[in-house]
């Protein structure tokens, strides 16, 4: 068999797999991302999440609500150094992020059922 006729029938077979990989896995919401940091933000971003009140009256003063800490919560970044993952029951973690050109950073205690942000710092 001539080097050709090997290659047509290589290209033709791995044609053939593509298509049939897209048609079953074209359906469904997979996600190939497993760094840490995208584990730790989609953990929190399925829990409920609990604002403090000085959260709160720091979003009202700076104009930013609720839909801006989700995109933290998709875009940012873990700093996993001045994060503490070593509790058992509720790890902290340090997320920072952009908003409207704004540097956002965000402390998150996050436990089993809840996420709570416990402070949030608005760089001008």
């Amino acid at each position: 068999m001539k080097l050709a006729q090997r290659l047509f029938y290589y290209l033709g077979g791995f044609a053939i797999g593509l298509i049939l990989l897209f048609f079953f896995l074209g359906g469904k919401k997979a996600s190939c991302n497993y760094s840490p940091t995208a584990r730790v933000l989609k953990n929190i971003r399925i829990k409920e999440k609990v604002f403090s009140e000085d959260v709160l009256s720091k979003m009202n003063t700076h104009q930013i609500d609720t839909a801006d800490i989700s995109t933290i919560l998709l875009k940012g970044n873990v700093n996993f150094s001045k994060s503490n993952t070593e509790l058992d029951s509720c790890k902290t973690y340090f997320i920072e992020g952009l908003v409207r050109e704004k540097p956002i950073q965000v402390l998150i205690v996050n436990c089993d059922s809840i996420a709570r942000i416990n402070s949030i710092t608005i760089e001008k």
